[in-house]
């Protein structure tokens, strides 16, 4: 935790930052090891240069404060809201009257403790700072891989015991109330999200929800979902087939399975993000449905599903060691069906190494039935 707290200490001086307020979500928990909640409560940490932290927080969840391993101002309220713009008042006066920069997450910071904040400092200039932030937890450590990496076993071993359950007839909501099932068995804190099942021209929309289409003989099947493990989370995609593909399932298929290999294998340190989306994008081009993959190759991952380094076309930021993103190029053909090969990658010092190592190739679900 002091490590992290000295990296927050010289992001602020790098970016002329007085300050970061920060509340309930990946950062607040990855920067204080308190694990609050989004609630009608408004709960703020403010990290200052050169003082300790200040939280204000609910009373009733005072007890989230002890024994931590650093000093800690601690602001309780209790349930009349009318008073709890004083225990914000109270807990940043030390600031009262300056003109500070404050950073704040543009996609975390909501504007209930936003408000709080402005009242409590009327002078102080909120910036928002979601690059500079996203710097905190942009290189995973050995500690945090193995979570990853776990996060990723667990979701592939429910994703093989739903299979084996999983029939003919049975419709998309079946089948991920299935899967979602058997990532709490197999210890999943939680799926990572609401997992997307879709079957054949359902999944020509990537972000496609669960509905009432069954599964039926010559159909392809696509999951997309993840587990959780220790605050961290995996994100994987595999498509399987119902009976005989087609021709032309056959052949986009492969042309996903050997983009995603391109991606994962020319990748490297020392490399622009945006060089790796090439990787992928060019050899889709050439197979003659580039314009048929419709988003970026990949994106961030670790204590959200969703954050820094983002792998799209032109991106300049350079790959380091220990960047944790997904690679999941996809062909959608609109009222057909679409096929996505995603894995989760860690960038090592000399090239990519896969959390995820299920057979990337589409099988047919009579593979896993016993």
């Amino acid at each position: 935790m002091n490590k992290r707290l000295q990296k927050l200490e010289e992001i602020l001086k790098e970016n002329d930052l007085d300050a970061v307020a920060l509340n309930p979500g990946p950062s607040f928990l990855y920067m204080t090891g308190m694990d609050f909640h989004l609630m009608e409560r408004p709960v703020l940490a403010l990290f200052a240069r050169g003082a300790d932290l200040t939280v204000v927080h609910p009373g009733f969840e005072g007890g989230k404060l002890e024994g931590l391993s650093y000093p800690v101002r601690s602001f309780p309220y209790g349930d009349d809201p009318s008073h709890w713009g004083e225990a914000f008042r109270e807990g940043f006066k030390f600031l009262a009257g300056k003109k500070c920069r404050i950073g704040v997450e543009p996609n975390q910071m909501r504007v209930l403790e936003e408000s709080y904040l402005k009242a409590a400092l009327p002078e102080a200039e909120i910036v928002l700072a979601g690059r500079q932030l996203a710097a905190l937890r942009l290189h995973k450590d050995a500690e945090e891989q193995k979570k990853m990496r776990q996060a990723a076993l667990i979701a592939q071993e429910a994703l093989i015991k739903a299979l084996a359950q999983i029939r003919p007839g049975w419709t998309e909501k079946q089948i991920a109330g299935e899967l979602v099932a058997q990532l709490i068995k197999a210890g999943s804190e939680g799926a990572s999200f609401n997992p997307i099942v879709a079957v054949s021209e359902n999944a020509a929309n990537p972000h496609a929800q669960p509905g009432e289409r069954q599964l039926r003989e010559g159909d392809l099947l696509l999951f997309d979902f993840g587990a959780g493990f220790g605050g961290y989370f995996s994100d994987i995609t595999r498509v399987f087939s119902c009976g005989q593909l087609s021709p032309q399932m056959e052949e986009v298929a492969g042309l996903v399975c050997r983009a995603n290999q391109a991606a994962r294998e020319g990748a490297k340190p020392g490399m622009p993000a945006g060089a790796v989306d090439d990787l992928a994008r060019n050899l889709i081009k050439a197979g003659g449905y580039g314009d048929y993959f419709t988003h970026r190759t990949g994106h961030g991952l670790g204590m959200e599903i969703h954050e820094e380094p983002y792998i799209f076309a032109g991106n300049p930021l350079i790959l380091e060691e220990g960047m944790t993103f997904t690679i999941e190029p996809g062909i959608y053909l609109p009222g057909k069906f679409g096929v996505r090969i995603e894995d989760d990658v860690v960038v090592t010092a000399t090239g990519l190494q896969s959390l995820t190592d299920l057979p990337r190739e589409v099988r047919p679900l009579e593979d896993f039935w016993k």
